[in-house]
């Protein structure tokens, strides 16, 4: 039995999670849905949206992320290719930097640039 804390509303419900050959049988003390969603994959194939800042050309910090949640496993090699990212500006909110950074993530862009 393993036991999560729900991440996906405020509402923090502590959920356990029964697992039999890397499959979840049972989830107990999910408030909705969607915390029972959230409490299969946290034991069986957790992800994360990655959130950084990458340095444009011009020296200019810019906030971006993926676009879908990665597998936690890949978060340091997604690191290096977000660290590896030096694009131009002028850039828009929601601009695609990097197809497929991670399967089917990309990396966008969520900000403007800053000195």
């Amino acid at each position: 039995m393993q036991q999560v804390t729900c991440i996906e509303c405020p509402m923090g419900c502590t959920i356990e999670v029964e697992t039999e050959n890397g499959v979840a049988v049972s989830v107990k003390g999910n408030g909705c849905p969607r915390g029972k969603a959230y409490a299969e994959s946290e034991v069986t194939c957790p992800v994360r949206v990655v959130t950084s800042v990458v340095r444009t050309q011009e020296g200019r910090m810019v906030p971006v992320k993926t676009s879908k949640p990665i597998r936690k496993s890949e978060i340091f090699a997604v690191m290096e290719k977000i660290n590896a990212t030096h694009p131009r500006l002028p850039l828009s909110i929601g601009d695609v930097l990097v197809r497929g950074i991670e399967g089917d993530a990309d990396l966008i862009v969520t900000g403007h640039a800053k000195a």
